[in-house]
């Protein structure tokens, strides 16, 4: 894994200590369930000393057989949608707050390149999940896409920028 850039390092501890504070303060716990991230988001979170008061556990389901074996994703809806659309990421994110009992989920799966991208979905094409256990015990899961350019690192470095950004503004 190469070093983010300085900004990116800065950006990311700012995110990270965030998430941090506002689980801490809750008591609440977090796991990820990432793909073309390669567990970078969890390595992002657990580079902050503490991290395993709210940090619970970390998924990395590059392939589409693991999103079946650990998250529960089912085959049909992969070859229906794609791997890399909200409706996998919104099974994945469902299956990590599932699996782990958390009180929030993250999930990325997405195309960092440089193949592999095609003309509806482009290299940059980046799917994330947001869950959230509800006081009342329901969930309440979120989903977008986002497109990143840059080279295959660039991607990655942005899209567990989003997926930070994204957490924080769910919880707030």
């Amino acid at each position: 894994m190469q070093t983010p850039s300085p900004s990116t390092a800065a950006e990311l501890h700012e995110l990270t200590s965030a998430v941090a504070a506002a689980f801490s303060q809750r008591g609440w716990t977090l796991a990820v369930a990432e793909s073309c991230t390669g567990g970078m988001l969890a390595a992002s979170l657990t580079d902050l000393a503490g991290s395993s008061q709210w940090f619970e556990r970390g998924y990395v389901t590059y392939s589409n057989a693991a999103k079946t074996a650990c998250l529960q994703v089912s085959p049909m809806l992969i070859e229906a949608e794609g791997a890399v659309s909200e409706a996998v990421a919104n099974a994945m994110v469902s299956g990590a707050q599932i699996s782990s009992g958390v009180t929030a989920a993250i999930s990325i799966t997405g195309i960092a390149g440089p193949g592999g991208g095609t003309e509806k979905k482009p290299v940059g094409t980046v799917c994330f999940g947001w869950a959230i256990e509800r006081v009342d015990a329901s969930n309440h899961i979120t989903t977008t896409t986002a497109h990143f350019s840059g080279n295959r690192q660039s991607i990655r470095q942005q899209a567990v920028v989003f997926a930070l950004r994204g957490l924080l503004q769910t919880i707030a």
